[in-house]
């Protein structure tokens, strides 16, 4: 289905480098083809977690749009690397609690009810925090916060992202996994539990800046804008996320 954007075309094609975070990874497969359509520009886009980006930009990486969740948009721009006023919310999401498909799902319904939930699991399955992502480092915050870091190590099994985690969980290599909410939703085999409970949640805002080194300036402005659109937001929607706030 094309998209009923009435952005202008542009005068001159131009190629659009983005440095995209894997959780955005489906959103922008399905609506980058379809600016590209609308626009006649073309994008350029590599997808990696939040830490990989951030050392990618600090090592003088450049992009003309990068996509991460805010804090580490915040630090470009307290870097000087992208200016406030161009950075756009696009998308909210959260961490879950996923089992295989037909396993009981068990109670995560409070802070103290997950804590005795993975204290009795034989196993969980989250993404290795030294990868940098920012779900498996809250998550590892969480179990320190809950006091059962050092008793969960011996039965942690590490992925290397949240999709591998559904995976290892749909193929019964762990019991329990946790990992960002819409990348877990796409994978099969396995069943949703819900979101971490109460002010153990962590919400994940998606947010794009344009970079001080843009290429083109206006070429950039026309994809943030674009996926800002009422359309961009469905499919948001249908990718188990929330469009961003203002």
């Amino acid at each position: 289905m094309a998209v009923g954007w009435a952005g202008a075309q542009p005068t001159q094609a131009a190629e659009i480098k983005v440095l995209s975070a894997n959780g955005m990874r489906e959103v922008m497969e399905d609506l980058g083809p379809k600016f590209e359509r609308a626009t006649g520009h073309k994008l350029a886009i590599t997808y990696a977690n939040l830490g990989a980006i951030v050392k990618r930009v600090q090592g003088g990486e450049t992009a003309d749009v990068v996509i991460t969740p805010r804090q580490g948009i915040d630090g470009f721009v307290k870097d000087g690397k992208a200016d406030a006023g161009n950075v756009t919310a696009l998308a909210r999401t959260g961490t879950g609690v996923v089992v295989r498909k037909g396993a009981p799902k068990p109670d995560i319904s409070s802070p103290e009810a997950l804590k005795r939930t993975l204290l009795a699991a034989k196993s969980i399955n989250y993404a290795d925090p030294a990868l940098g992502g920012a779900p498996s480092i809250h998550f590892a915050k969480v179990l320190d916060r809950l006091g059962i870091a050092n008793e969960m190590k011996p039965k942690t099994i590490y992925a290397k992202n949240t999709a591998d985690t559904g995976v290892q969980i749909a193929n019964s290599k762990a019991e329990i996994g946790v990992g960002q909410l819409q990348q877990l939703m796409s994978v099969a085999g396995i069943e949703i539990v819900g979101l971490l409970p109460g002010d153990l949640q962590d919400t994940i805002v998606f947010t794009a800046a344009i970079m001080a080194g843009a290429k083109d300036a206006e070429a950039s402005k026309a994809l943030v804008n674009f996926l800002r659109t009422p359309e961009a937001a469905a499919v948001i929607k249908a990718k188990g996320m929330e469009p961003g706030t203002p």
